[in-house]
């Protein structure tokens, strides 16, 4: 007699909207998501998602390819070291299950929670600035947007999620709502899922800066992001533009790399190596473009291994359908066991 196999690892979900520059991710989001969730893979049954459903949220008008963009997010993953056989990577859209436990916890969670949510307000107000925007309002996608976020955790029954040290509060919605269900119906159906913040988390600078010239993060919304699949040429001519100290105008002029960008950089992927370079800048013994000659040097070495795992996945588009579809059939044989349970403890059958 065969006998199952029991899955004694806990669960874990994450994901990332296929928005913005067709979809791909830069350094920000290598270590504010990618390099955590690496190394959570061999700790966690872990499902990983490209929330396109997600992405229409905000839509004002025709969108971007979001097919396009998502296959995008998945070579990304890939490329950061994801491994479809350590863990299932799929797109949101690919489990159904996912609207109809959707419309359930919507069912249950009260409107006042979701018009108190602040990216709510804050996208509302957003959208004003567009055009048309503000003629029809907010979409009932994007007053729901919690409830969806949270039917994607509750679907894999979730111990956990990885946020960064800003986005903790963004989970607690869900959380609630994990509560009120087992509350309401008596039974202990999801866990509430605890927030995992990795120590690597953090906020990426960008390669310029605000109007009081401090450095902003780096974001898609900027433009002023390095990209994990930029080649060796755009990653040097966005070196060469990127923000320096405002001060030193000669090279013998003393900077000041606490504020500039390409100096946080190397501190960032240059540890052990960054400190000589930023003491000569600030005794003005070295110039701004040997730092950016430098620091694109390295950074173009640590994305090298990206970008060829990348390559390989990308020039093998078959391959990539495989490893989306193998990942969605995990994830539906899940969401139909959670269905099962959420239907039978609603009495719904």
């Amino acid at each position: 007699m065969t006998v199952p196999t029991v899955d004694t690892k806990k669960r874990l979900l994450s994901g990332m909207k296929p928005t913005g520059n067709q979809g791909r991710l830069h350094l920000g989001n290598l270590e504010g998501a990618l390099r955590p969730w690496v190394k959570l893979q061999d700790q966690y049954r872990m499902f990983c998602f490209i929330a396109d459903w997600h992405a229409l949220t905000t839509v004002t008008g025709v969108p971007e390819s979001i097919a396009e963009a998502s296959r995008n997010v998945a070579l990304d993953y890939l490329s950061a070291g994801l491994d479809p056989e350590r863990c299932a990577i799929f797109r949101q859209s690919d489990v159904p299950q996912h609207a109809e436990l959707y419309l359930l916890l919507g069912m249950i969670t009260p409107v006042s929670w979701l018009e108190r949510v602040p990216t709510y307000k804050e996208h509302r107000d957003a959208m004003a600035d567009y055009e048309g925007g503000g003629a029809s309002g907010p979409s009932y996608g994007l007053l729901g947007y919690p409830v969806l976020q949270a039917a994607d955790i509750l679907m894999y029954r979730a111990h956990a999620v990885p946020v960064g040290k800003d986005q903790a509060a963004h989970l607690e919605l869900s959380r609630e709502i994990a509560r009120r269900f087992n509350h309401l119906f008596e039974a202990e159906v999801f866990p509430v899922p605890d927030a995992l913040i990795s120590e690597d988390t953090g906020v990426l600078p960008g390669l310029d800066v605000d109007a009081d010239n401090k450095l902003r993060k780096m974001s898609k919304s900027y433009n002023n992001a390095i990209f994990l699949s930029d080649t060796p040429d755009e990653v040097a001519t966005k070196l060469k533009t990127a923000f320096t100290s405002p001060n030193k105008l000669r090279k013998t002029d003393p900077g000041e790399p606490e504020g500039c960008a390409v100096c946080q950089l190397r501190r960032i992927y240059d540890p052990d190596g960054f400190q000589a370079q930023w003491d000569e800048c600030r005794s003005g013994a070295r110039g701004c473009v040997q730092s950016k000659r430098e620091t694109t040097d390295i950074l173009n070495a640590m994305l090298d291994p990206f970008r060829e795992r990348r390559a390989r996945y990308a020039s093998a588009p078959a391959e990539l359908d495989r490893i989306l579809a193998r990942g969605a059939e995990e994830a539906r044989a899940f969401a139909d066991d959670t269905l099962r349970l959420v239907r039978e403890t609603m009495r719904l059958v």
